[in-house]
C-alpha cells in the first residue's frame, strides 16, 4: 500500500519507543517483538486495514508521557510477519513517512498510542530530484568508512543501490550512535540527510586514521 498524500495517513497510530532501532522512508526494519504488551499491538495492528506502527526513540529525559519521547519517529506498515512458536513475531516494517506527536491517548491498550502530525514531512512521499548530491563523493565516503571499520558488505550491490536508498539504508544499518540517528531522522529532507550523513562518514574516518577526509573526492 503507497500513500499518495500525507493526508491519506491515519493519525491515530501505535508507538513502539525502542532506543537505537531508526526507521526511515522506503526502508525495511526487521523487528523480533517478544514483550506482551508490543504482541498485543502487532495483533491489532495486522488487524486493521492499514497495519501501521510508528517507531520512535525515547530520549534521555525522565518525564512522562511525550516529553519522554524524542520529537520525531517514522510510521511504517507491517509488509511482512512470522509467528514464532514461542509467541514471539517477526515482523518487517517499512517505512512510510516521518511524524511529530500532537498528543498522547489515555487509552486502556498496554501499549501506547498517539495523534501524529504529519505536515512538516510531505517530502517523503514524493521523488525528489536528486542530481545535485554529489553520488560518487557519497559512495566513496561509505567506501571508506567500511574499511576503516573492517565491515564486510557486498560492494558491487551497494554500487548499484540508488542514492536514495544508500542515503535511507545508511541510517538504518549503520552503526551510528542513536544521537546520531536521530540527527539523520529529523534532517529536513534528503539533501540536507546527505549533507549530515557525508558529515558523520568524514568524522569517523577522522577518528579512526587521523586523515583528513575531506580531501576524498
Amino acid at each position: 500500500m503507497k500513500f499518495k498524500t500525507i493526508q491519506e495517513i491515519p493519525k491515530k497510530i501505535p508507538i513502539f519507543p525502542l532506543t537505537g532501532a531508526v526507521l526511515f522512508p522506503d526502508t525495511q526494519l526487521p523487528l523480533n517483538i517478544f514483550e506482551p504488551r508490543y504482541i498485543q499491538m502487532v495483533d491489532s495492528a495486522l488487524a486493521s486495514p492499514n497495519r501501521l506502527i510508528g517507531m520512535i526513540q525515547p530520549s534521555s529525559s525522565e518525564t512522562k508521557g511525550v516529553g519522554n519521547l524524542k520529537k520525531v519517529g517514522c510510521v511504517g506498515r507491517i509488509s511482512s510477519f512470522n509467528e514464532a512458536e514461542d509467541s514471539r513475531y517477526l515482523i518487517t516494517l517499512t517505512g512510510v513517512c516521518r511524524f511529530e506527536i500532537e498528543e498522547e491517548l489515555d487509552t486502556t491498550t498496554s501499549y501506547r498510542q498517539v495523534i501524529a502530525k504529519y505536515e512538516s514531512f510531505e517530502t517523503d512521499l514524493e521523488n525528489m530530484n536528486l542530481e545535485n548530491i554529489d553520488r560518487n563523493k557519497l559512495l566513496a565516503l561509505v567506501k571508506k568508512y567500511l574499511e576503516h571499520r573492517k565491515i564486510l558488505a557486498d560492494w558491487e550491490i551497494i554500487q548499484q543501490t540508488p542514492t536514495k536508498q544508500i542515503i535511507n539504508y545508511s541510517g538504518v544499518l549503520v552503526p551510528f550512535s542513536p544521537e546520531e540517528k536521530q540527527l539523520l531522522l529529523e534532517s529536513k529532507d534528503l539533501i540536507t540527510r546527505c549533507s549530515a550523513l557525508e558529515a558523520l562518514f568524514q568524522s569517523y574516518i577522522f577518528d579512526l586514521s587521523g586523515e583528513k577526509s575531506d580531501r576524498i573526492h
